[in-house]
């Protein structure tokens, strides 16, 4: 009952990293897990599929080819830098503050970008965390989210050769907003736990230090960033500070209507490699190069299937 197939994975794990799948702000989703891995005693690192101009960075922030070392003197070529942004935040807070960041390119050099990252850090584990649960869609769902990103990490990281490879997604419900049928996604997650590969849920809660910090991040890039704020992690916020329904905090959500709830404070791990293997495309993702690449499989890949039709939560 106190334990779990996630913390039993992971409490084997010395270097661990932790890595925003789905480009933008993920790596924020991915902070409450590394702080309490940190607080164990593990040594965690950060990364994220970025979707900054990091082709405009200056030479010596590259630590390999598609690898960029962000901390928090990194000169900025571009408004929008929420690696940056969390590796300021992280040294105030008196926590290793760098961000490794992975430029939006196709799986072959995310791959190999990956690669390089994990046996420079000799890691023993890799949680890929996606802000949401489009990472859970196989492929045939009545709607895929945005899953470009999030495929092109999942194939990366599945490649990888090392001890453990977990997703975890946190946000359940912001996905509905891209055309995601969430008990599709709870249909996924119980075909997962058929495989043996569902690894379990738990909230991220406020009145913990981790849940505190979080918090603390994320109003910490909204004030960063006020003109653009993440809408998922803006939601999970909410949701751990116990706000209910239409939440407001930010102009972005105009002309929508969210529904925050307790749900999308839970995260919901599952084997990296169980999630792969349960792909209907991701094989066809291998050989891309670019994103725009990746994009177009995807959309040929939903030119030959019937969709699931969707289905209402019965209560």
């Amino acid at each position: 009952m106190f334990g779990s197939p996630l913390s039993a994975r992971l409490e084997r794990c010395s270097r661990i990293l932790v890595a925003g799948a789905g480009g933008g702000s993920d790596v924020y989703a991915g902070l409450p897990l590394a702080l309490t891995l940190r607080e164990a005693g593990k040594e965690v690192h950060l990364a994220n599929l970025s979707f900054s101009h990091l082709d405009a960075l200056d030479l010596d922030v590259w630590l390999f080819e598609d690898v960029a070392e962000i901390r928090p003197d990194t000169e900025a070529r571009d408004w929008y830098f929420p690696e940056g942004c969390l590796s300021r935040w992280l040294a105030t807070h008196g926590q290793p503050s760098t961000v490794y960041a992975f430029p939006k390119v196709g799986v072959r050099p995310l791959r190999a970008a990956y690669a390089k990252l994990a046996e420079h850090l000799d890691l023993d584990a890799v949680v890929l965390v996606d802000g949401g649960t489009d990472i859970l869609m196989r492929g045939d769902e009545a709607g895929l989210g945005t899953p470009a990103d999030d495929m092109t990490s999942l194939a990366a990281a599945h490649a990888l050769d090392v001890p453990e490879k977990i997703v975890a997604c946190l946000g359940f419900g912001v996905d509905a907003y891209h055309g995601v049928n969430h008990v599709q996604v709870l249909e996924n997650l119980a075909a997962l736990e058929r495989d043996g590969g569902y690894l379990g849920a738990f909230s991220v809660s406020r009145s913990t230090k981790a849940g505190a910090l979080y918090l603390d991040a994320v109003a910490h890039a909204q004030a960063e960033l006020p003109a653009y704020p993440s809408i998922v992690n803006g939601s999970i916020a909410a949701a751990v500070r116990g706000e209910f329904g239409d939440v407001r905090f930010t102009d972005r959500t105009k002309g929508s209507e969210l529904f925050v709830n307790p749900l999308m404070a839970i995260y919901f791990a599952v084997d990296l490699d169980a999630l792969a293997r349960r792909s209907l495309y991701l094989d066809r993702l291998q050989d891309t190069v670019l994103m725009r690449q990746v994009v177009s499989v995807i959309e040929a890949f939903r030119d030959e299937v019937t969709p699931r039709p969707p289905k209402a939560f019965p209560h």
